[in-house]
């Protein structure tokens, strides 16, 4: 079939001269528990979070609730549409010339696979500038990062990535069916028109610009966090500095290791154009490991808290009988004692206030 004089037909020559045959119970199998597990971890995510915003109704956690909320629910969303999508394409038998003659589903796919998988690297790095912003300019954060603002990043981050998913139906560029037949996506073989290219070089850069500006806020936060601990005599934000550094360890390991793969690998494809040695196995593994990003984000950003790295605590140093850090410092409030801390030691006059104080509580 002439997939270029037939746009309904688009990607269906791929069907005829596939060089990827997958095994279809692995499959199945592979997509099955992705979804499965994407789907439990968020679900379990989202009643974390609304107990926690039940709890904790202070103004320094409603950004971040608010963020890893949207995360969360993005990274469910996506696992709820893409795994159905694929779960009936592997029902059918990948018979894509039998259900998808004028190519809206494949369409559809599509999209999807585009806009959930930047968007949660987009949301990731906002999340990353707020607590950066929360943390080195606290006394900024409170009075300055209100509801309504971080709703419109959220709403400008989502509209940027439905953007950015739209942009070759806009330009009647259909995606194109994969050469494994049980995804859709950009052109990925035979790359010689410069558009292919261009959204394929567009999603990887975009996708390691996010994890960039993630990377890099994380790292300010955390060499904050440290200075700021070993500068302070003071026990108030110990929790919440083991808690922190403990949960930007994770995050950045578990978004670059998850995604440098699959963006890597889209990056070469649209270098090398026609050229790329890139297999249709090699692309399935790097899809499956981005994939599991969105399955460890809720692991990573909400159950990795201070309650679970205590009672972590508590096990290892009961097996390894030593005790690195009093438990009693797990009791003090976390994040509203770190703010204090770290605006205390912004503020010029701050020894002045903390020997006066002594002084006005005598002299009540």
């Amino acid at each position: 079939m002439n997939s270029s004089k037939s746009p309904g037909l688009a990607g269906f020559g791929v069907l005829k001269n596939s060089t990827c045959h997958t095994e279809k119970k692995i499959s199945v199998f592979f997509s099955i528990i992705f979804m499965t597990a994407g789907i439990l971890s968020n679900s379990l995510a989202i009643v974390i979070l609304m107990k926690a915003y039940q709890r904790f109704r202070q103004k320094s956690k409603a950004s971040f609730l608010l963020l890893a909320s949207s995360l969360v629910v993005t990274d469910l969303f996506g696992h709820l549409i893409n795994g159905a999508i694929a779960v009936f394409v592997y029902a059918s038998d990948k018979d894509w010339i039998r259900f998808n003659q004028s190519n809206i589903l494949c369409s559809v796919f599509g999209i999807c696979m585009v806009f959930f998988g930047l968007c949660p690297l987009f949301l990731g790095s906002v999340m990353a500038v707020e607590r950066c912003i929360g943390v080195t300019k606290p006394i900024f954060h409170s009075t300055k990062m209100t509801s309504r603002h971080v709703k419109m990043m959220l709403t400008m981050v989502c509209l940027f990535a439905v953007l950015i998913a739209l942009l070759p139906i806009l330009r009647f560029r259909p995606y194109q069916i994969q050469a494994s037949r049980t995804w859709c996506f950009y052109k990925t073989e035979h790359v010689e028109d410069w558009e292919d290219r261009f959204y394929l070089l567009l999603f990887s850069c975009l996708g390691f610009l996010a994890l960039a500006i993630s990377f890099l806020c994380n790292a300010v936060t955390g060499i904050t966090l440290l200075r700021v601990k070993f500068k302070s005599q003071q026990r108030q934000g110990r929790s919440h500095h083991f808690e922190m550094i403990i949960q930007l360890l994770a995050i950045m390991c578990v978004s670059c290791i998850c995604w440098s793969p699959f963006l890597v690998t889209m990056a070469r494809i649209g270098i090398n154009e026609g050229r790329s040695k890139e297999t249709c196995e090699t692309i399935l593994f790097a899809l499956r490991m981005a994939t599991w990003n969105q399955i460890l984000d809720p692991w990573v950003y909400i159950l990795l808290r201070k309650a679970v790295l205590k009672n972590l605590y508590k096990i290892t140093s009961g097996c390894c009988g030593v005790h690195v850090i009093n438990l009693h410092m797990w009791e003090l409030s976390s994040i509203k004692n770190s703010l204090k801390v770290a605006a205390i030691s912004e503020s010029p006059g701050s020894s002045k206030q903390i020997n006066l104080q002594p002084l006005s509580s005598m002299g009540q």
